[in-house]
């Protein structure tokens, strides 16, 4: 047991030690604020869609919130009703008992909409494809403006495609 205490007390606590800076991240955030400002007057509102993921996209999602990548801080925040979003944040691919909700927030989302599907499974239906089950990808469904592939994405991908789907909807 003492081996075991001075082997700890030698090593040092190594799950707790500050990020690196990132700076893909601080290009990313700088970009996407300046755009927020220019095209939404300091302001977006996503509404984030679950249409049948496994909660991994969810997780990196909700990391966009935490202290280290403040989301909140570039005036983006995340809105219960569809009615008051700008941006539909859709993971997973689109199971049939979600079809209908999904074509229901997409009309509800009111003009100018955009649309990001998030993970392979939002971009192309990953492992779980077409099926009895499954509609597939999200674009199987509503009109998708950015996919974002990854299992999960990246909280700095996820970032990156909120920022391309902004630079599109300006043009």
């Amino acid at each position: 047991m003492y081996q075991t205490l001075k082997l700890i007390l030698a090593t040092g606590i190594k799950t707790e030690a500050p990020p690196q800076a990132d700076e893909a991240l601080r290009v990313a955030r700088e970009r996407l604020k300046a755009e927020i400002l220019e095209y939404f007057a300091g302001a977006l509102t996503i509404r984030h869609v679950d249409a049948g993921s496994c909660n991994g996209c969810e997780l990196e999602i909700n990391s966009l919130n935490n202290p280290y990548y403040n989301l909140e801080g570039l005036g983006i925040k995340f809105v219960a009703s569809p009615r008051h979003a700008d941006l539909l944040l859709v993971t997973g691919p689109v199971s049939r008992h979600m079809e209908v909700a999904l074509k229901r927030t997409y009309d509800a989302t009111p003009e100018p909409k955009l649309v990001v599907a998030i993970g392979d499974c939002g971009c192309t239906g990953g492992i779980f494809g077409e099926s009895y089950a499954s509609c597939g990808r999200v674009s199987n469904v509503i009109p998708v403006d950015v996919a974002v592939p990854g299992c999960p994405p990246t909280p700095v991908a996820i970032m990156q495609g909120i920022l391309t789907a902004i630079s599109l909807s300006k043009t």
